[in-house]
């Protein structure tokens, strides 16, 4: 997505909030990346939960070249149980990949109506998959579907972010985190973008 496309966001979000304002002109420029909603962007987010990039990466190429790249449900069904832990893959992990390509390949789950169904429709429709949770979901609208306004309230960097941005002690409960977004409607994706990476500056601090 053009740099450009951000603009109307980030001129709302400095607008209606000082706090988001401030992360802004630290951050610099929005260069959120986005993929594409398939199959292969899906097999993949679950490979990648609770790795680090590196170990992920590494996994995530050796599982390609046996199941073909991109993933198909075809291709990870040919494939034994034992051929998956092979690559690397956890026991759960083996599973919850199985049941992606049993469902997509039984036609429970339709990639190609992913772009028209609402935010509800499309988390109630990835959720059907083992291992696929709401964050998951979050993740999936705001990255492959480029939906402008997620606020992943289950996400622990933003959570993390909020605590210290907004001079929270405690850490924010899903309520606090809506009423602290509010201002950001209908650009919350955007704005959580910022969050995240105002994590990674070491100048954010006063």
């Amino acid at each position: 997505m053009p740099k450009s496309s951000h603009q109307p966001a980030i001129r709302h979000l400095k607008k209606s909030d000082p706090v988001m304002a401030e992360i802004i002109e630290r951050v610099g420029s929005c260069r959120m990346q986005f993929g594409k909603p398939t199959f292969h962007a899906l097999a993949e987010s679950i490979l990648y939960q609770q790795l680090n990039g590196k170990a992920a990466a590494t996994i995530f190429e050796r599982f390609t070249i046996r199941a073909g790249d991109p993933l198909t449900p075809k291709g990870i069904l040919k494939l034994t149980d034992a051929e998956m832990r092979g690559v690397g893959l956890s026991r759960q992990k083996t599973a919850y990949l199985r049941d992606l390509a049993e469902k997509t390949a039984a036609g429970l789950l339709e990639f190609e109506r992913l772009p028209e169904l609402t935010e509800e429709e499309v988390i109630s429709h990835l959720t059907q998959v083992k291992g696929i949770g709401v964050w998951t979901a979050h993740m999936f609208l705001m990255f492959t579907l480029r939906r402008p306004d997620i606020l992943p309230t289950g996400d622990y960097g933003i959570q993390a972010a909020i605590k210290k941005h907004y001079k929270k002690r405690k850490w924010p409960k899903p309520a606090v985190m809506e009423k602290i977004a509010k201002p950001w409607a209908p650009y919350r994706s955007i704005a959580c973008w910022y969050l995240w990476q105002s994590l990674d500056m070491k100048t954010v601090e006063k």
